[in-house]
């Protein structure tokens, strides 16, 4: 039996014009009773989906750019499509981070959380894992840390590693690291917590995004894993992303 599929689109023209013609070939469910969630856009759009949708499956469909989450774009057979398609479950990092004015903000990010400096300063960050020091002092534009489905996001654009799907491991990269100037970051266990520690913040403000979702002046960040969240991502058979992080390393 065909799943019961709700669209949902990106603003852009493209992604409308799809909507359009899909709900108008196989309806449009609605959400309380939606066994699967159509998502046609790009890799942004499906990190909101799946963040707004926890528990239900989505299966994307290109009409962005690079699309790394997202299937090929078809009209043809797409309930067959859907109910063929492998799943990739993944979990969420928690991030915690403490302001300037004392509140503290909570966020889940599928992909990384990430401090970026925000003056014209390099950031000086310390690092700790599971309340132990690991670096003194870090001074750099920024520093990520993310999941196995984010290593190929902006982890990779920062020479980070890619991690494989299934691995218990977290990647930590610097961002246009400057002392130690080599330093490229660590792997870490996903069952330990990292911590960021801004030191002079007023003179070096830090800002801490996760999945685009930001705070202003951080002075510390605290993140973990959070294996009590599942996220769905469905993919065509053999085009998995277990199979698309091993091919992003080859090209």
């Amino acid at each position: 039996m065909a799943p019961r599929l709700m669209f949902v689109a990106s603003d852009t023209g493209v992604a409308q014009t799809s909507l359009a013609r899909l709900t108008a070939r196989y309806g449009q469910t609605r959400q309380s009773e939606a066994e699967v969630i159509v998502a046609l856009g790009g890799d942004g759009l499906m990190l909101s989906t799946l963040h707004k949708n926890t528990g239900l499956p989505v299966y994307g469909m290109n009409r962005g750019t690079i699309g790394f989450l997202m299937n090929d774009y078809h009209e043809d057979d797409l309930p067959e499509r859907v109910a063929m398609a492998e799943e990739t479950v993944t979990n969420p990092l928690a991030m915690l981070a403490g302001a300037a004015d004392g509140r503290e903000h909570r966020a889940l990010a599928i992909n990384e959380v990430s401090l970026l400096r925000a003056g014209p300063q390099a950031a000086k960050l310390r690092i700790s894992v599971d309340g132990r020091e690991r670096m003194e002092e870090l001074v750099c534009d920024g520093a990520l840390l993310c999941t196995p489905a984010g290593s190929t996001a902006y982890n990779y654009s920062a020479h980070g590693p890619i991690l494989p799907m299934g691995s218990d491991v977290l990647a930590l990269t610097a961002i246009a690291a400057f002392r130690p100037r080599r330093w490229r970051g660590a792997i870490l266990p996903n069952s330990g917590t990292g911590r960021f520690d801004v030191l002079e913040p007023e003179k070096r403000p830090v800002m801490a995004d996760a999945d685009s979702r930001g705070v202003e002046r951080v002075h510390w960040v605290e993140i973990r894993s959070e294996p009590a969240i599942q996220h769905r991502i469905l993919f065509d058979p053999g085009h998995g992303l277990e199979e698309r992080l091993t091919r992003e390393q080859f090209v």
